[in-house]
């Protein structure tokens, strides 16, 4: 009945462990989640005024299925401001969030034949995404000795003449890596003379706690022309559940192509989430985004700290985003394995390295308040030490 398309779809990981600990907590369980990539703060009072405001003058209406005329040009000032990257309103087109933008994208890009380059550990929807279009993807593995970040080298060799698209995601998730500008720009260098697409995944680009982020289209023309912007408001104003994301490209034909896909798909995104958006990417909530980076990176500093102390565990301090992918492999080989323990022995609910492509870790979002890190920290330490007595 269902056709093998469908088939080829695999449930997301991050969902399913958030899920099922929902579930037991629901049960009365004192169930600790550290699995689900999403702010634990409110969305500024700004952009919820903003959503009143449209509520209130019944702007509640179909809209341009791209969106509307001052949001598109909220989105252009934001990249001019913060990024230095000049689009028109033809180059612009806003989702149902940055996964919606990538879903339009890969539909009206990739086909069978079609190889995709995706760096590993990587979110666990792009395979999926690339699988579904009939691509094939083609993984660049990377480690903790490299920060987690491909080289020059790796991406010339990932190169074929099937190669359509590089997904590249800075700050990662789920590692918290971040490209610097001369490393984006001798990847691009790599790509030039090549039709390869650049999907540059920019969700967590607020997020940045050491260092200073670049964005993928800024580095030169070529890479300009062949990269497509991804990026939202998810993340950094706390707005996961009003579903906004954005695409930018300087190829007008895309965009059109993601328009039409749209049109006849989910039409325009929620009218009021639009009139909410504007309010974000205008810098009314910059103040709101500073104290949220800044609480993130003491928890991040602290979690770290008490993660590198635990005998058989390590892991890199991220500069961005707001994960930690802890190794395991001094005290296990199956990160699903080890999860799912962790989750029945001590009630903790991290996601396993396996479902972002590298085995032998865990990811850890510290997107939660500072005791609940401090308890479940703890709680992974008693595991980890029943693991090493066993």
């Amino acid at each position: 009945m269902l056709t093998d398309r469908i088939n080829t779809l695999s449930e997301s990981i991050t969902i399913a462990i958030t899920t099922l600990a929902q579930e037991l907590k629901a049960e009365g369980k004192d169930i600790l989640s550290f699995s689900a990539g999403e702010p634990d703060f409110g969305t500024p009072r700004v952009i919820k005024d903003a959503a009143i405001d449209a509520i209130n003058n019944d702007f509640t209406k179909y809209t341009a299925v791209d969106g509307i005329p001052a949001l598109k040009e909220a989105v252009a000032n934001k990249l001019l401001r913060d990024n230095g990257l000049t689009y028109a309103p033809n180059q612009i087109i806003v989702n149902n969030g940055a996964k919606h933008s990538l879903f339009n994208l890969f539909s009206a890009t990739i086909q069978s034949g079609d190889e995709v380059i995706i760096p590993a550990p990587y979110w666990v929807t792009y395979p999926e995404l690339v699988k579904y279009c009939g691509g094939t993807v083609v993984e660049i593995e990377t480690h903790d000795a490299s920060a987690f970040k491909i080289t020059p080298e790796q991406l010339k060799n990932a190169l074929t003449p099937k190669t359509k698209m590089l997904v590249l995601t800075t700050p990662s998730n789920p590692t918290g890596s971040v490209y610097t500008k001369d490393e984006i720009t001798a990847l691009g260098k790599v790509l030039e003379g090549t039709d390869v697409i650049v999907a540059s995944d920019e969700m967590y680009e607020k997020l940045i706690y050491d260092g200073e982020f670049t964005s993928a289209a800024s580095v030169s023309d070529d890479m300009y022309q062949r990269t497509v912007t991804i990026n939202g408001l998810s993340k950094s104003v706390a707005m996961t559940g009003w579903r906004f994301g954005y695409m930018a490209a300087a190829n007008t034909e895309l965009i059109k192509a993601t328009k039409k896909l749209q049109s006849q798909s989910t039409s325009n995104i929620n009218s009021i989430t639009q009139m909410a958006a504007i309010a974000g990417l205008d810098g009314k909530a910059d103040a709101d985004i500073e104290m949220m980076r800044k609480e993130f990176m003491i928890r991040r500093d602290e979690a770290v700290e008490l993660f590198n102390a635990i005998d058989g565990l390590s892991v890199l301090k991220p500069d961005g985003a707001f994960y930690l992918f802890v190794n395991i492999k001094e005290v296990s080989n199956d990160s699903l394995k080890f999860a799912k323990d962790l989750l029945a022995q001590q009630e903790v609910a991290v996601v396993p390295g396996i479902g972002f492509g590298s085995e032998g870790y865990f990811r850890f979002s510290f997107a939660t308040d500072i005791k609940s890190i401090r308890t479940g920290i703890k709680r992974i330490e008693e595991f980890v030490k029943s693991l090493k007595s066993a």
